[in-house]
């Protein structure tokens, strides 16, 4: 029997937590995900990576209002490089509500995340990660 010469695969590497929480930091702009009356929806947000917790500012009468009160949510930020086919993502599962605490939001105000869309964007939501994680996903023909 002769055998195939095999394809080289692509490699996948678990990020430690430590590194998903430094990529939070660094990053401004993510998606969060949840599952809304009529289904699943998930919407790019900028946000702040602040006090352990991933914040961001939207309309109180807009679709991410619904995130007011306290809902299970995921977050997710990624790099792609499709031309290497190599990239990275941290992926947030935790609880969304809003910033309510006037110490938190006056702190917010001076250090938070400046949405990049346009309009009034006075509530802040929180996320509040149970859990943290990442992988790298290398190319089967990337050094």
């Amino acid at each position: 029997m002769t055998s195939q010469p095999r394809e080289p695969a692509g490699h996948f590497e678990a990020l430690p937590t430590v590194r998903c929480k430094e990529l939070l930091g660094r990053h401004t702009a993510g998606r969060v995900a949840w599952t809304a009356p009529d289904g699943p929806h998930i919407l790019p947000v900028t946000y702040a990576y602040h006090n352990t917790q991933i914040v961001f500012r939207t309309s109180a009468h807009g679709v991410l209002a619904a995130l007011e009160r306290r809902t299970p949510v995921a977050f997710e930020i990624d790099e792609i490089d499709e031309d290497t086919t190599s990239g990275w993502n941290v992926v947030v599962r935790g609880s969304a509500q809003a910033v309510t605490r006037s110490y938190e939001l006056a702190s917010l105000w001076r250090e938070g995340p400046v949405p990049w869309a346009q309009g009034v964007r006075t509530l802040f939501i929180a996320i509040t990660p149970r859990t943290i994680t990442g992988r790298a996903v290398r190319g089967p023909f990337v050094d």
